[in-house]
């Protein structure tokens, strides 16, 4: 396999560890990832409610129908991961994200909009989620946080990048120049360094998770305890595990939520469309910076803490975004908020994987990623309805500030669970 060889020839010259040639891979699958993240579909959302006369609850609908698909596919997909590495699961990601973006310029319907980002939509928030994570967690131990805030670092830069690209392309050719331009960025970025470079395993090229390598300035910590080893239904019956599920639960409406809705908010607040595009600019910026201070200190403060601030963010974020009134509002609102959600994607994948081990992390991740997807297809069709509702996102807005102060509550009381007691 041309695959396996050169990758396999690679690693023997390289003169450090093959898990950084994964991240980067990673790194190209999370940047093509963002096609359809919501702040790239928010950008599109006023030109083409104009043309066609959709409603918010409409266009918000396809985002919570493809998060719902994607809740039902997650846990075999989960087994699947375990069984054969995340590879497969991201080629496939990548090319029909591709390609159902590119078709998404040729719509006249509301039917063919649904059926294409929906599938899009379900690509993101699953095979996309699982193929990524799944492969820092197997190449990375000690080194987790660090790895997986660059793999979040990245997918920050594309949702900065991308809806800077839309806007550019539909400002010299329309909304249908600007999904073009989206589904070729995933192409180019995301197929052919997930052909040839991705190795599910360290064990599958003879390494070892984390190979001793010397640390270069500020590391994350040595993991000096055995790996938990837990498999799905021992995880399942942990408090730990329903902790973090109720976590979820609250957390991720308010991120999905606001985050379409978010520049809208903002012209409707009678803010310009630059100052809006700016917002979600800067929202996606300050989540990768966060991400990444976060991988450099997590070891240090503990996951626990990490998630608390997290969520305390998010409170004081989603408030500050309901009551802007000028640009220096929108700035600073948006970075609070973003730098909340780069917390929640750094800390919660770290949580996941060191309290319960990456031996059936997938399995694990598969079952928890259907109650997150689930999570976040309710927000955006909330906000929409509470918008169309009322005339105004107040509502909505109080609505997930309530939510996430209450995650912070919860996240005061996760513990790590104890190792599961197996008769020989």
């Amino acid at each position: 396999m041309i695959q396996g060889s050169f990758a396999a020839s690679l690693a023997r010259r390289l003169p450090f560890y093959y898990g950084w040639v994964v991240l980067g891979v990673v790194c190209c699958a999370s940047i093509a990832r963002v096609g359809p993240a919501v702040a790239t579909l928010s950008v599109f959302i006023g030109p083409m409610t104009a043309e066609f006369g959709w409603s918010r609850t409409e266009l918000s609908g396809a985002v919570s129908l493809g998060g719902i698909l994607a809740a039902i596919t997650s846990p075999m997909l989960g087994s699947f991961l375990d069984r054969k590495g995340p590879r497969t699961i991201l080629l496939m990601a990548v090319l029909t994200t591709g390609i159902t973006i590119l078709l998404l310029s040729q719509i006249r319907n509301l039917a063919a909009f649904y059926l294409l980002f929906c599938i899009a939509r379900m690509n993101f928030a699953g095979p996309f989620d699982l193929g990524t994570l799944g492969a820092v967690v197997n190449w990375f131990v000690a080194r987790r946080p660090l790895a997986l805030s660059m793999s979040m670092l990245a997918q920050m830069a594309g949702l900065t990048l991308m809806p800077l690209i839309a806007f550019w392309a539909m400002e010299h050719g329309g909304w249908r120049a600007g999904w073009v331009a989206v589904g070729a960025t995933v192409l180019a970025v995301g197929f052919l360094p997930t052909w040839l470079l991705m190795v599910g395993r360290p064990e599958d090229l003879g390494l070892k998770p984390d190979a001793a390598q010397p640390d270069t300035g500020t590391t994350p910590g040595k993991v000096t305890e055995p790996e938990p080893t837990f498999t799905r239904s021992e995880a399942l019956a942990t408090p730990t595990f329903w902790l973090l599920a109720i976590f979820t639960i609250l957390v991720w409406p308010v991120q999905a939520g606001v985050s379409l809705h978010q520049a809208v908010h903002f012209t409707e607040r009678g803010l310009s469309p630059s100052t809006a595009v700016m917002g979600v600019t800067l929202f996606s910026a300050a989540s990768g910076i966060c991400a990444l201070l976060l991988g450099l200190g997590l070891r240090r403060i503990g996951v626990r803490a990490g998630l608390v601030l997290s969520a305390c963010g998010m409170a004081v974020g989603t408030a500050l975004i309901g009551n802007v009134s000028s640009h220096s509002d929108v700035l600073l609102a948006a970075s609070i908020f973003g730098a909340s959600l780069g917390g929640l994607q750094t800390c919660l994948p770290v949580a996941w994987a060191d309290y319960f081990g990456r031996r059936n992390f997938g399995a694990i991740r598969g079952v928890a990623l259907t109650i997150q997807v689930t999570a976040q297809a309710i927000g955006p069709l909330l906000s929409g309805v509470l918008r169309d509702w009322t005339g105004s996102y107040a509502a909505s807005h109080a609505t997930f500030t309530s939510l996430a102060g209450l995650a912070i509550l919860v996240a005061l009381l996760i513990r790590a669970p104890k190792q599961p007691h197996r008769t020989k």
